[in-house]
C-alpha cells in the first residue's frame, strides 16, 4: 500500500486550510474602526502611543508595522485589522498541527502513514480547524484590532510548542521547545495574559510523558503546574518591577543619584545575575539550573516588549493612558490599580455601600504615590496614604464575595432577590420608623416594590438598619446561575448550538440566550418560536446549528478519554482554565456594558480539538461496518456538514466588509463643531471618546478640537496631558497647578452649606477650591466644631486636608466680547446673550473631574466653543448648565442663550438653528449604513437612536423658519440613509408621520406609519398567539406585552387623530381588538375595555354595528363595577367607595355622550336606564 509522509503532508494540508481561513477573513475584515477598544488599538499601534491598562506594547508594535504597508491614512485601520486577520489564520494553522499530532498518537507511530491513515489524521485535523474558523466568538475576534486574535495565536502556538516538546523531551536537545515556550509566554505579557492558561497543560503534557499516572502524583502535577502559572502571572514580574520601583527610589532619596540611576543599576544587576547563574551551572554542569535561568531569562526577553510603555510614555505622545513613564507607575500600570479591587476567596460585598463605615476601623492605609519633585531632585509621596480611605465594613465581609460590585447593587437584587433586614436594637422604640419599615415589607410581600426601590429605601434608612449582607449560598448561587450558566456556558452553546440574536442579555427569554433550531427544545426554554417578529426571526445574529459541533464535540471528548487518556487530561484542564477558571477569576459583575464572549475563545479553541477527534471516532465505527472507502464519504460528509452549518449561519453577521458606520460616526461628531476656533469637546463612554481619537489620530480629521473624556479626567495624568498642545488643538487652560489635583488631592470635595445663601462668582469659587489656606481645609471646619488637638488626631490626614465648598450656588458671567470674538453664536443673537448662569452645584460633593470641568469651564472664559457629545442626561455631564446648550448636528454647544427644557420631554435638550445645523448635517459621511448588505450591529443601530431624534428636530425648526423644502430633505435623509427596517427604534420615527403630514406629503407620512405599524402588530401578533402557549412564561413577558400594546394602541390613536386614509383605520382598530383581547385577564378586565374607549366614536363613525359591540362591551364593565361598587358602600372606606361610584357614574355617562351621535334615541335612553336602575 502506498505510503505518505506524514511530516510533509501536515505541513502542506495545515497551510492550505490556514490560508483558507486567512481568505475568509480576509474577505469579512472590517476596512476600517470599528466600535468599542479597537478605535483606540488602532490609533495608539500606527503611532506608538500607550493604551489602557495593563497594555499591549507587542500587539502595538506588530500594529505599527502592518500600518506601514498602507498607501493612505484612511487605510491603516484596515492594515491594523489585518494584523487580527494574520493572527486568526495562524491560530488555525497550529490547531490544525496540535490535532494532527494529537490524531496521529492514535493511529499510528510511524512518520510514514498509509492512504487511510492521512485521512483519519487530516480529516480529523481539518474537521477541528475549519469548526473553529466559523465559531462565532473566534471569528469576531478575527476580523477587527483587538487583542484577543493575537492571544489566541499565542495560546495555540504555546499548545503547539508543548506538544513538540513533549515529543522531543528524551532527545539531547529536547528542551530547546522549553526555551522557545518561555519567550512565548514572555511575549503574551505583550498582548493578552490568556496564553498563559495554556501552562498548567503543557505541564500536565510534561507529567503524561514523564510519569505513570496515579492519583497522588496527578494531583502535584496538577498543583505545581498551577504554581508555574501563578509564579509567572503573581510573583516574577511584579516582583521584579517592584525591586526596580523600590531601587529607584532608595538611590534617588537615599543615595542622592539622578533619577532614573536606580532603575539602570536593577537592569544591569538582573543581567549580571543571569550570567552569574548561567556561569555557574556551566561550571557545575547543572542542568537544572542552567535550564531554569534560561528560561526565566526568555521570560524577561519576551516581557521586553513593555520597555515600551515607559519609553513612548516619557516621550508625551498624545495618547498616554496612566503616564506609566517610570517602574513604579509601570507596576501600577501592570496591576490595573485605577479599577476597582476584586476579591477572589474572602472580601465585601456590594451591600456594603448600606452599611456604613466599619465601627472598629472606619479607615485602611491607601499606597503612597510617588511622584518626581525636580526641584528637590527626589521622588515625594504626593497622597495621605495612612489611613488614606475608606476601609469597608467588616460586617459586609465573607467568603466567595461573587457579588461585590457595589454599582451594580440594583441588579444584584433583581437577580438574586432582596437583603433582609431589621431595625437596629437603638432604634427600635421609634414608632414612626416601625411604621415605615411595617409598610414597607407589605408592599415587598405584594410585589408592589422593584429592584430600585428597594435599593433606594435601603440607601435613605441603612442607617437605622442591620442589612444582611448576601450570604455564602447566595453568592454560589450567582456564581452557578450567572457567572457559569450566562457568562460561559451561554457563550459555549453561542459557539456549538446556535445564538437567538445580538442584542445583549439582560434577564429573560427574548434576547442573547442559546438556540439550538431543534423547535421542540427551543420553545421549553424560551417560549413559542413560531410566528417570531421579523425583527426576531431576521435578525442575522440568529443562528442555529441543531446542536451538530456539540454533539460532535462530545463524541470526540469520549474517543478521546477511552483511547488516550494521557492526553485527555491536558486538553481537558485547557478546556477548564480557559473556561471556568478564567470566570472564578474574573469575578464578573452583574450586566456588563457588553457581552464578554470574546475572551473565552481559548476554551471554544480547545473543544474544537474534540470536535477533530470526532471525525476519527464516527471514521472508526463506519470502517468496521462498510470499508474504508465507504467510511471516507459517509464521515466527511457527516463531520463537514459541520463548518458548513457554521459558515452558512455566521457568515452575515460576521460580514464586516463595507461597513464604515464607526467611522463616520466620529466624523459626524467632528463635523457638528465649528472649525479651527480651538473647541473643546467633552466626551463620556468608550465609543465616542475612542471614535474621535481615531479620526484625529489616524486620519489627522479635525486636530484642530480639543476631546476631553470626563472620566479620564478625574486622574492627574490625564489633565497634565490636557495642559500639552496637540496637534493643531492649544493647550487647555487651567488655574490649578499639578500638586493641586495630584493623586489623592481634591479626589473629592465635600459641600458643607455656610454661606448658602451667597452666589458666587464661578472665578471666586475656583480660587477657594485651589487655595490651599487653611481655612479652606475640612481641619478648619472641625476646630470651629470645637474638635481639640487630641481628637483631631483620630481623624485622617486626607479627611482633614479634604476642601469643602460653602455654596454651591455658583454663577458664571458671560463675557459678551469673547463670546462675540469666539464667534460661538451668530449674530443675530447677540441680544439674547445673558448676563450670567447661575450654577446650582449638588449638595453632597464634586469629584475631581467635574472640579476640573469646572476650572476648565472658568479659564476658558468663553474663548474656545464648548461641546459635548451627549449619550448621558446627568445635569453633572454638562456641568449643570442644561438650560444653556445649542444642538449642532450631533453635540451640544455651550451658548450664553437660555432655552429651558420642556419639562414634559426633558430629554430634547438646546436650542436649534435650523440652516445651521442642516448645513452641518448635509455634511456628514454615512458610511454606507443604507446598505442592506452590511451587518448593522446593535452598536450602529443603538447609535441612530441620536441621529434619528436630531434629524426629526431640525425638520421641526426648520418647518418654523419656513424652510418646508428643507425640512422634508432632512426627513428623507433618516429613512435614506438610516432604512427603518434595519435600525429599528420605532417609536423615534414616530414623530416623522405627524411631520410628513404637516408637510402635506402625507403619503409618506401615511407609508411610514403602515410600516410602522405593520413592525407592532408582528410583536402583538406573537404574543397573542403565544399567550395560552404553556411555553409561554407570561411574567416574563408582561412587560413587553404592554410595552407593544401601548405603543401600537398610541400609533392608532394618533393616526385617527390625524384623519389622513380615516376609512382604514377600521381594519387597524378590529384587528387590534381580535389580537389584543387575550390580555384581558393581564390587565384587568375593567382596564382593558377602558383602554379602548378612544377607538369607540372612529368605529361607531366607520362601522356602526362593530362600534356598538364595542360600546356594550365596555359599559358593561363599568356597570359591573358599579355593581360592585354599590355593594360595599357600607364598607369602612365608605366615602372613598362613593368618590368611586361618582367617577364611575361620570364615566358611563360620558361613554354614552360619545356615542350620542351615532344612536338613535331609544338606545340612549335604554342605556340611561340601566344606570339608573342600578344607582336607585
Amino acid at each position: 500500500m502506498r505510503k505518505i509522509n506524514y511530516s510533509s503532508a501536515n505541513t502542506i494540508f495545515g497551510v492550505i486550510v490556514s490560508i483558507f481561513s486567512f481568505v475568509v477573513f480576509s474577505l469579512t475584515v472590517e476596512p476600517t474602526a470599528s466600535y468599542w477598544d479597537c478605535a483606540e488599538y488602532i490609533s495608539t499601534s500606527a503611532k506608538l502611543q500607550v493604551g489602557h491598562p495593563p497594555g499591549a506594547p507587542l500587539f502595538q508594535m506588530l500594529g505599527a508595522i502592518f500600518s506601514t504597508f498602507a498607501l493612505e491614512s484612511d487605510q491603516i485601520a484596515f492594515a491594523v485589522n489585518m494584523m487580527s486577520v494574520s493572527s486568526s489564520a495562524l491560530t488555525i494553522l497550529f490547531l490544525f498541527w496540535s490535532i494532527s499530532h494529537l490524531v496521529k498518537q492514535i493511529v499510528s507511530k510511524n512518520q510514514n502513514i498509509s492512504l487511510t491513515e492521512s485521512f483519519k489524521i487530516f480529516g480529523s485535523s481539518s474537521l477541528g480547524a475549519l469548526t473553529f474558523t466559523f465559531t462565532d466568538s473566534f471569528w469576531y475576534n478575527a476580523v477587527e484590532a483587538e487583542v484577543y486574535a493575537m492571544a489566541s495565536l499565542i495560546l495555540s502556538l504555546l499548545f503547539w510548542l508543548g506538544l513538540k516538546w513533549t515529543e522531543d523531551l528524551d532527545k539531547t536537545r529536547g528542551d530547546k521547545w522549553l526555551i522557545l515556550i518561555s519567550f512565548v509566554i514572555g511575549l503574551s505579557f505583550g498582548v493578552h495574559f490568556m496564553g498563559l492558561l495554556a501552562i498548567p497543560a503543557v505541564g500536565l503534557l510534561y507529567y503524561f510523558k514523564k510519569y505513570d499516572f496515579n492519583l497522588k502524583s496527578f494531583l502535584l502535577a496538577n498543583i505545581i503546574s498551577i504554581s508555574i502559572l501563578l509564579f509567572i502571572f503573581k510573583l516574577l514580574l511584579p516582583t521584579t518591577l517592584s525591586i526596580f520601583g523600590y531601587v529607584e527610589v532608595f538611590f534617588v532619596n537615599e543615595i542622592g543619584l539622578p533619577f532614573n540611576y536606580g532603575t539602570i543599576f536593577s537592569a544591569i544587576l538582573l543581567i549580571l545575575t543571569v550570567y552569574y547563574l548561567l556561569n555557574k551551572s556551566f561550571k557545575k554542569n547543572n542542568y537544572m539550573l542552567n535550564t531554569i535561568t534560561l528560561c526565566i531569562t526568555f521570560i524577561f526577553i519576551g516581557f521586553s516588549s513593555w520597555l515600551m510603555i515607559p519609553i513612548r510614555s516619557n516621550a508625551n505622545t498624545v495618547i498616554n493612558e496612566n503616564a506609566p513613564s517610570d517602574a513604579r507607575s509601570l507596576l501600577a500600570y501592570y496591576n490595573l490599580e485605577q479599577y476597582p479591587d476584586t476579591y477572589l476567596f474572602r472580601g465585601p460585598m456590594y451591600s456594603d455601600i448600606y452599611s456604613g463605615q466599619d465601627e472598629d476601623e472606619p479607615y485602611k492605609d491607601d499606597k503612597p504615590k510617588y511622584e518626581r519633585d525636580y526641584k528637590k531632585n527626589k521622588y515625594v509621596i504626593v497622597n495621605d496614604w495612612k489611613k488614606g480611605k475608606l476601609n469597608n465594613n467588616k460586617k459586609h465581609i465573607g467568603f466567595f464575595p461573587r457579588m461585590w460590585s457595589s454599582e451594580n447593587a440594583v441588579n444584584y437584587l433583581d437577580f438574586t432577590g432582596f437583603l433582609d433586614f431589621s431595625i437596629k436594637n437603638e432604634f427600635k422604640g421609634q414608632d414612626q420608623l416601625i411604621e415605615l419599615v411595617n409598610q414597607f415589607k407589605s408592599s415587598v410581600d405584594s410585589n408592589d416594590i422593584t429592584s430600585e426601590e428597594y435599593h433606594q429605601f435601603l440607601s435613605t434608612y441603612g442607617s437605622y438598619l442591620d442589612i444582611d449582607k448576601p450570604s455564602l449560598i447566595a453568592n454560589l448561587k450567582y456564581f452557578l446561575l450567572f457567572q457559569v450558566n450566562k457568562m460561559y456556558v451561554r457563550y459555549f452553546l453561542w459557539n456549538f448550538a446556535g445564538r437567538q440574536n445580538d442584542i445583549q442579555w439582560r434577564g429573560g427569554t427574548e434576547n442573547g440566550n442559546w438556540l439550538s433550531g431543534v423547535d421542540f427544545i427551543d420553545e421549553y426554554r424560551l417560549g413559542p418560536q413560531k410566528n417570531l417578529p421579523t425583527d426576531f426571526s431576521e435578525n442575522k445574529a440568529r443562528n442555529t446549528y441543531y446542536f451538530i459541533p456539540l454533539i460532535l464535540g462530545l463524541i470526540g471528548l469520549m474517543l478521546l478519554y477511552k483511547k488516550d487518556v494521557k492526553n485527555f487530561w491536558p486538553l481537558f484542564v485547557l478546556f477548564l482554565f480557559t473556561g471556568l477558571a478564567l470566570k472564578f477569576y474574573l469575578n464578573e459583575r452583574i450586566y456588563e456594558p457588553r457581552e464578554r464572549d470574546y475572551a473565552l475563545v481559548g476554551s471554544f479553541y480547545t473543544f474544537c480539538i474534540f470536535i477533530g477527534y470526532s471525525f476519527l471516532s464516527i471514521f472508526n465505527f463506519i470502517e468496521k461496518k462498510f470499508g474504508s472507502y465507504t467510511s471516507l464519504v459517509i464521515t466527511s460528509i457527516l463531520c463537514l456538514s459541520c463548518p458548513l452549518i457554521l459558515a452558512t449561519n455566521n457568515w452575515d453577521d460576521h460580514d464586516r466588509s463595507n461597513r464604515y458606520t464607526a467611522q463616520s460616526l466620529a466624523k459626524a461628531y467632528l463635523d457638528s463643531i465649528d472649525e479651527d476656533k480651538q473647541a473643546i469637546i467633552y466626551t463620556i463612554g468608550d465609543n465616542d471618546t475612542f471614535a474621535l481619537w481615531y479620526a484625529q489620530e489616524i486620519e489627522n480629521y479635525r486636530t484642530d478640537v480639543r476631546t476631553i473624556n470626563t472620566s479620564l479626567l478625574a486622574t492627574d495624568w490625564y489633565m497634565d496631558q490636557m495642559k500639552r498642545k496637540a496637534y493643531k488643538s492649544d493647550p487647555v487652560l487651567s488655574n490649578l497647578e499639578h500638586s493641586q489635583y495630584a493623586y489623592g488631592n481634591r479626589d473629592y470635595i465635600k459641600f458643607e452649606g455656610i454661606i448658602d445663601s451667597t452666589r458666587w462668582d464661578l472665578k471666586d469659587f475656583i480660587s477657594w477650591v485651589s487655595s490651599d489656606n487653611e481655612r479652606t481645609k475640612y481641619k478648619f471646619l472641625l476646630k470651629q466644631y470645637g474638635y481639640e488637638q487630641e481628637e483631631l488626631k483620630n481623624i485622617p490626614l486626607f479627611t482633614q486636608n479634604m476642601v469643602y465648598y460653602p455654596t454651591n450656588k455658583i454663577r458664571f458671567y458671560v463675557n459678551k466680547e469673547n463670546v462675540i470674538n469666539s464667534g460661538i453664536i451668530e449674530s443675530a443673537d447677540y441680544d439674547n446673550i445673558v448676563e450670567y448662569i447661575d450654577i446650582d452645584l449638588p449638595k453632597s460633593g464634586l469629584y475631581k473631574n467635574q472640579i476640573l470641568m469646572l476650572d476648565i469651564l472658568s479659564k476658558n472664559d468663553w474663548k474656545r466653543p464648548i461641546y459635548f457629545t451627549g449619550g448621558s442626561y446627568k445635569e453633572s455631564e454638562y456641568m449643570w448648565m442644561k438650560n444653556y446648550l445649542q444642538l449642532d448636528g450631533l453635540v451640544y454647544k455651550l451658548v450664553p442663550i437660555e432655552t429651558p427644557i420642556d419639562e414634559n420631554n426633558p430629554y430634547q435638550m438646546g436650542k436649534i438653528e435650523a440652516n445651521r445645523m442642516y448645513n452641518i448635517v448635509k455634511k456628514w459621511g454615512w458610511g454606507n449604513s443604507q446598505s442592506s448588505k452590511i451587518y448593522h450591529d446593535p452598536e450602529t443601530r443603538k447609535n441612530s437612536i441620536s441621529f434619528r431624534s436630531n434629524l426629526h428636530r431640525l425638520s421641526e425648526s426648520l418647518i418654523e423658519v419656513g424652510e418646508v423644502e428643507k425640512a422634508e430633505e432632512i426627513l428623507d435623509l433618516s429613512f435614506e440613509k438610516m432604512p427603518l427596517h434595519l435600525f429599528g427604534y420605532y417609536t423615534l420615527s414616530e414623530p416623522y408621520i405627524k411631520t410628513y403630514y404637516t408637510l402635506n406629503r402625507f403619503d409618506k407620512g401615511y407609508s411610514l406609519y403602515k410600516e410602522i405599524e405593520n413592525k407592532y402588530f408582528e410583536y402583538v401578533e406573537y404574543y397573542s398567539d403565544s399567550y395560552n402557549n404553556k411555553n409561554f412564561r407570561i411574567s416574563e413577558n408582561a412587560e413587553n406585552i404592554f410595552t407593544y400594546t401601548e405603543r401600537l394602541r398610541g400609533l392608532i390613536e394618533n393616526q385617527i387623530q390625524s384623519k389622513h386614509k380615516f376609512i382604514e383605520i377600521e381594519s387597524s382598530i378590529q384587528r387590534f381588538v381580535n389580537l389584543t383581547t387575550v390580555y384581558k385577564d393581564l390587565y384587568g378586565s375593567y382596564d382593558y375595555y377602558n383602554y379602548l374607549s378612544n377607538f369607540l366614536e372612529p368605529l361607531y363613525e366607520l362601522n356602526m354595528e362593530k362600534g356598538r359591540t364595542l360600546y356594550n362591551d365596555i359599559s358593561l364593565e363599568i356597570l359591573n363595577r358599579l355593581s360592585l361598587l354599590k355593594s360595599s358602600k357600607n364598607s369602612t372606606n365608605k366615602e372613598y367607595i362613593e368618590s368611586l361610584i361618582v367617577d364611575e357614574i361620570y364615566n358611563y355617562k360620558d361613554l354614552i355622550n360619545n356615542i350620542s351621535n351615532f344612536e338613535n334615541e331609544s338606545f340612549l335612553s335604554q342605556e340611561i336606564n340601566k344606570l339608573n336602575e342600578l344607582i336607585d
